[in-house]
């Protein structure tokens, strides 16, 4: 990579998702995640958006190794929640090289490019 991004010794990661943008920090700790200053249970209390964010952690066996801060605006919750797992995936490459491989098979460093569609004139 042209530069690290090592930022205050977090591994920084920038995640999106339709309109969502997260920006990610990872530091090594006990596996405290915090989103927007809240409680990770309390902003996603839906089980299947917090499995969708820790699939990072569980494709390259490290969960629950570091503490997760997070950033997210812009999208709904399932967006908001994608744009996280995309950003945890991407500091997670600054933080080791090696996992790159490991977490490109799983799919998780591919943006998924796909927006609303604009609305046409004459359609409903």
């Amino acid at each position: 990579m042209a530069h690290s991004k090592v930022i205050h010794g977090r591994y920084y990661g920038t995640g999106k998702r339709k309109t969502a943008v997260a920006r990610v920090f990872l530091k090594p700790g006990s596996g405290v995640t915090t989103v927007n200053g809240r409680a990770f249970e309390d902003y996603f209390p839906n089980d299947v958006l917090r499995m969708i964010i820790a699939q990072p952690f569980e494709a390259v066996s490290k969960t629950g190794q570091f503490d997760v801060e997070v950033n997210v605006a812009g999208g709904g919750s399932a967006a908001q929640a994608e744009a996280v797992r995309h950003g945890i995936a991407r500091a997670l490459v600054e933080l080791d090289e090696n996992l790159k491989a490991t977490l490109k098979r799983a799919g998780l460093l591919t943006r998924d490019a796909r927006k609303k569609e604009r609305k046409k004139p004459g359609q409903p």
